[in-house]
């Protein structure tokens, strides 16, 4: 080694954990803003959307999920060919811009109460843009990383930006956790849920500073001055076989198990433990805050791992790991979480005796759909609110529904021959029934807090953080090092938000439809199996290794 290399090391390093860091600061913070909305959306429905009618509440409600999961993918494009046409730098400098002026104006956004209609459009306006960000953002940060890194530290650096989403989550608990501790709960409902929105400007300040201070990729910058540049990225990374063939290889091969494992290992654990196995909100986001520190590390680890190892094998693990555990996992939770409850749900029978074609497939997309039109929607969308595993019986059509509970038997009413508030009242009546005959049998209402075996649930929490960790942690660096530079941009962040946006941001929606139609709470976790079980064969016989693969090549 020369005099000359020996002096250029430090500034060589510096300058890649100056990328390093601001890729993934710009990250974190814009999955701390899209985090926000998902941990605030009770109060934010409150203020913007309980005034309008139920058909247009629902339009709008599904404008609020859309922009969430649904409108990702268009951000990938949209920004995508911007990347691969204008630049890696300025097109994520734009994306962090969009996504951190929108959460600031939701905190200074009036409610329905001060200027009417005009408040829930502006603010789906906002959530769109937002949603179209965050789908251009990925990509530039996953690319810029790479692009800039040593090929024997690829998978290290880029594994940063596969912390982002973890720590963005963690932030977001903590600052909303910190303005709950210190002003009351009423106040936090009236204005108080407005602060995490307006401490954003803050970081937006900060990430965009530090990204000021970045150069363009060197890569993306010898194709400019060599003009290799595509000039129709969705042609090439769409319309031709060869590149569309690696696009569906990455899609269904990696990245749509990866998004079941991420979102099963966060937010289904979060929904699991609160709304499933009753345990106070509090003490989960306490839970889940030390999870997410604890296990976010081990992200970096599988991404350094991976630079020795090979991508693919670290991957493929996760996702076995995923399929072949996550039943036991989740049922170990219940016990530790809630043992009053795996005891009940072991040791009583509960039966539902209903006519198949009268229940329904509660899948409901944006969560408005209460299923209260027929007798059995009304008992199955209660039981497994409940956590209360239960076996469907046949019976006549047009006999009454009748459930069994231990050898209590109720007669559900007739809700859909009545005016809505009769019905609203013999709803609530039934259901209070229903919770009386549980808490006869043992099925508790919430978790007694002196039975919750915390230090066993963040254990079990960060083996599912693992299994996350495994899966994502080396894939973005897979993900670069597939696609040639010309049209990566496109091509990598298009399959990334559609297995991310669509595969990973419908599991918990679909899980709950799945554990109200067989009365199996634990049966909803046949989603992300069986997605981790496609992704892993697919993955095994088409998916290439691509450690040690040039980024240079157009």
């Amino acid at each position: 080694m020369t005099a000359a290399t020996t002096a250029e090391a430090p500034k060589r390093n510096s300058r890649e954990l100056l990328v390093v860091g601001a890729s993934s600061l710009g990250a974190m913070f814009e999955w701390y803003d899209f985090f926000l909305y998902g941990s605030l959306a009770a109060y934010i429905g409150r203020h913007f959307f309980s005034n309008v009618n139920e058909t247009t509440g629902f339009i709008f409600a599904l404008a609020a999920f859309a922009s969430g999961f649904i409108v990702r993918p268009l951000g990938a494009l949209v920004f995508g060919r911007v990347g691969d046409i204008v630049g890696r730098k300025n097109t994520f400098l734009v994306t962090m811009g969009v996504m951190g002026l929108s959460t600031f104006v939701v905190g200074l956004l009036p409610g329905y109460d001060a200027i009417g209609i005009a408040a829930p459009i502006i603010l789906v306006g906002l959530r769109l843009l937002q949603g179209l960000a965050i789908g251009g953002e990925y990509g530039g940060a996953a690319i810029y990383v790479a692009e800039h890194a040593r090929a024997d530290r690829r998978g290290l650096n880029t594994s940063w930006i596969q912390t982002t989403a973890a720590y963005g989550l963690l932030l977001s608990l903590a600052i909303i956790m910190g303005a709950r501790a210190t002003i009351a709960p009423d106040q936090f409902a009236a204005w108080g849920w407005r602060i995490p929105f307006l401490l954003s400007i803050i970081l937006l300040a900060v990430s965009i500073w530090i990204r000021m201070k970045l150069n363009e990729s060197p890569v993306f910058q010898k194709m400019k001055s060599e003009m290799a540049t595509s000039k129709a990225p969705y042609v090439e990374s769409f319309l031709k076989w060869p590149n569309l063939k690696i696009v569906l290889i990455a899609l269904l091969g990696c990245v749509a198990g990866q998004a079941v494992t991420f979102y099963t290992g966060t937010f289904y654990v979060l929904f699991f433990l609160e709304r499933l196995v009753k345990v106070d909100p509090f003490t989960t986001n306490l839970i889940m805050a030390a999870v997410l520190v604890i296990g976010s590390p081990i992200y970096v680890f599988f991404g350094w791992l991976s630079d020795r190892m090979g991508r693919k094998r670290i991957i493929m693990a996760g996702l076995l790991l995923a399929a072949l555990t996550y039943f036991p996992a989740f049922k170990a939770m219940t016990a530790a979480a809630n043992p009053g409850l795996a005891h009940a749900q072991a040791t009583v029978p509960v039966a539902v005796y209903a006519n198949k074609a009268d229940c329904s497939f509660q899948f409901d997309l944006i969560g408005r759909n209460k299923f209260e039109a027929r007798a059995c929607d009304v008992v199955k969308a209660y039981l497994a609110r409940e956590s209360v595993n239960y076996e469907t019986k046949p019976r006549e059509a047009g006999a009454p529904v009748r459930l069994e509970i231990g050898d209590q038997m109720l007669v559900a009413p007739d809700a859909a021959a009545m005016d809505a508030k009769e019905r609203a009242a013999a709803i609530d009546a039934f259901r209070a029934q229903i919770r009386g005959a549980l808490t006869a049998v043992g099925y508790p209402e919430k978790a007694d807090p002196r039975s919750v075996d915390t230090p066993r649930i963040i254990a079990i929490a960060l083996w599912l953080m693992l299994v996350t960790t495994m899966c994502y942690g080396p894939m973005a660096a897979m993900l670069v090092e597939l696609f040639p530079a010309r049209i990566r941009y496109t091509s990598m962040s298009a399959p990334y938000h559609i297995g991310n946006g669509w595969f990973g941001g419908l599991m918990p929606t679909t899980a709950f439809a799945i554990t109200a139609a067989t009365g199996d709470i634990y049966a909803g976790l046949w989603y992300p199996v069986i997605i981790a079980a496609m992704s892993f064969v697919i993955g095994l016989l088409f998916l290439p290794e691509t450690r040690g693969r040039p980024v240079e090549h157009v």
